[in-house]
């Protein structure tokens, strides 16, 4: 299974945010992180994992602020304050719904959203080796015209 290019994250982000998006070449998002990430799970049409998504806490509020036009100054105070607030939450929970239509895009294999762990949650133990795993992963800095940047990691549990 291939990977979802930096272009096709680039204009989901940009398309569903209405803003421009800068990427770059990004790092794992830190699960030992005061504040963790957001983990997204994906599953085929037989509910067999098949993709990982790891969103660090700022590009989350980010994305939570910026999809619901809340000011960019929501997502500061969300992440200097180590606290998303629902609305955040649920708009990065549409985000990532929608990502599964571009991890689609480079897929035989059907795949949906199954589950987002919030930041902090306690992962399934069957999730946490795939957050960290060193292969099979694209990892891309991504800063939304005016919001804080943060990390994102798509990880494949399928063949690459």
């Amino acid at each position: 299974m291939a990977l979802p290019t930096n272009q096709s994250v680039k204009d989901l982000f940009e398309g569903l945010l209405g803003r421009e998006v800068t990427l770059s070449h990004g790092r794992r998002p830190d699960m030992e992180a005061k504040v963790g990430p957001c983990t997204a799970v994906y599953v085929d049409d037989r509910n067999q994992l098949t993709t990982v998504a790891v969103m660090d806490f700022p590009l989350t509020a980010s994305v939570g602020a910026a999809l619901g036009l809340v000011p960019p100054g929501g997502a500061e105070a969300a992440v200097e304050d180590g606290v998303l607030p629902d609305s955040l939450q649920e708009n990065a929970n549409e985000l990532l719904n929608v990502l599964a239509g571009t991890v689609n895009e480079f897929s035989d294999v059907h795949q949906r959203l199954h589950h987002v762990h919030r930041p902090g949650e306690v992962l399934p133990a069957d999730i946490v080796p795939w957050t960290i795993a060193i292969t099979g992963r694209v990892d891309i800095t991504i800063a939304p015209k005016g919001y804080p940047s943060g990390d994102l990691s798509i990880v494949s549990v399928l063949p690459v």
